[in-house]
Parts: structure tokens; C-alpha cells; sequence
């Protein structure tokens, strides 16, 4: 076996692995999830990112980053779609999540300047959602704004544009199927952790 394909099939176990902790986690919230589908889906967004590394994407201290976001991604997306609810019980723990893949990055070769703009970017994300949320309380739901927190570390980290970009893609992505279902009423988490991991996964491209 290659090394490329060892790398991605192990990423891609790694990432399903992670799916029976979510999906359990997820059931205690009452916002119970597919485990096989959530086994799947986190095992392809992980091996993604192995392989986007693999290609020379970027240094293997950015890894970690795209390869969690994809983790807590998939099941909180799910269970937005299913419940139109993001349970504190993966929003929280988030933070200190993302926070560790980014202080990694940043001591692995990143540079202080990536952990300073994580925590910027988790205050403008997050704060800017929240504004949003209190001007106009129903467009967004009390999960989006804690999940906006934790997505504007990792947008942070990826670039400064990358803020901007993951705002607007993630708002045309849920206009784009608020027209396609013809309902006002779409969860906008799915598609704020869409963009962020796009962003993640090319971070700079912004």
C-alpha cells in the first residue's frame, strides 16, 4: 500500500470512527442522527482533507483544522437538518476544540499571528451573528450565533477574507434552498459549516 493511500484510508477511519461519540452525544440532546450516515460523511470530509494535504495544499500543521471541522461538521449539520436545532452538546465543546487544532497549527509552524487571528475572528464571527440574531431574531437561532463563534476561529485562522467569504456563501447557500424547498424556514447551520470548511480547506484562497 502507498503512502498517500495509507494516509487516506486512515484518515478516512479516523473519521468514521468519530461518528458513534457524536451520534451519541447527539440522541442524549434529543436530536438523534443517522450513525452510518454520519460514519460516512465524516470519514469522506476527513479523507478530503488528508488528500487536499497530500496534493501540496498546504503544511501538514494546517491538517488538524479542516480534519476536526469536518468531524464536528457532519453530525451538527445532520442534526440541523433532521431537528433544526445545533444541541450545545457539540456547539460548546467546539471551542475548545477548534481552539486546540488551531494553537497546534500555530506551534507547529503557523506562527503566533494565526492564533491572534483565531481569536479575532471568533469574536467578529460570533459577534456579528449575534447582532444579526438580536436585530432580527428570526433569522437566526440562538445555535447559529454559538456556532458562528466557534467557525470564526478557524475562518480567522485561514485568512482574514476567508470571514467574509464563509458570511456570504453561507447565506446564498441557504437562500439557494429556501428557493429550491419554496420555505422560509432553513436551517442556516448546514450551510454556515459548509463554508467554513471550504474555507478551511482552502485557506488563503479567499
Amino acid at each position: 500500500m502507498t503512502f498517500p493511500i495509507l494516509v487516506t484510508t486512515t484518515a478516512a477511519a479516523t473519521g468514521a470512527a468519530t461518528a458513534p461519540v457524536t451520534a451519541a452525544l447527539l440522541k442524549r440532546a434529543s436530536a438523534p442522527i443517522p450513525v452510518s450516515l454520519t460514519a460516512v460523511l465524516a470519514a469522506l470530509g476527513v479523507a478530503v482533507a488528508a488528500a487536499r494535504w497530500l496534493a501540496g495544499g498546504w503544511p501538514g500543521w494546517w491538517l488538524p483544522v479542516p480534519a476536526l471541522l469536518a468531524v464536528v461538521a457532519v453530525p451538527l449539520a445532520l442534526a440541523d437538518l433532521r431537528h433544526l436545532r445545533l444541541p450545545d452538546v457539540l456547539t460548546l465543546p467546539a471551542y475548545p476544540l477548534f481552539g486546540a487544532a488551531v494553537g497546534a497549527a500555530a506551534l507547529g509552524g503557523g506562527g503566533p499571528s494565526l492564533a491572534v487571528r483565531a481569536a479575532a475572528g471568533a469574536a467578529l464571527f460570533g459577534g456579528a451573528h449575534a447582532l444579526i440574531r438580536r436585530a432580527t431574531p428570526g433569522s437566526l437561532g440562538a445555535g447559529d450565533v454559538k456556532l458562528a463563534g466557534s467557525l470564526g476561529a478557524v475562518l480567522g485562522a485561514a485568512g482574514w477574507p476567508a470571514l467574509a467569504l464563509a458570511a456570504v456563501v453561507a447565506a446564498l447557500l441557504s437562500l439557494a434552498v429556501a428557493a429550491v424547498r419554496r420555505n422560509s424556514r432553513v436551517p442556516h447551520g448546514p450551510a454556515l459549516l459548509a463554508a467554513a470548511w471550504l474555507c478551511a480547506l482552502f485557506p488563503g484562497a479567499a
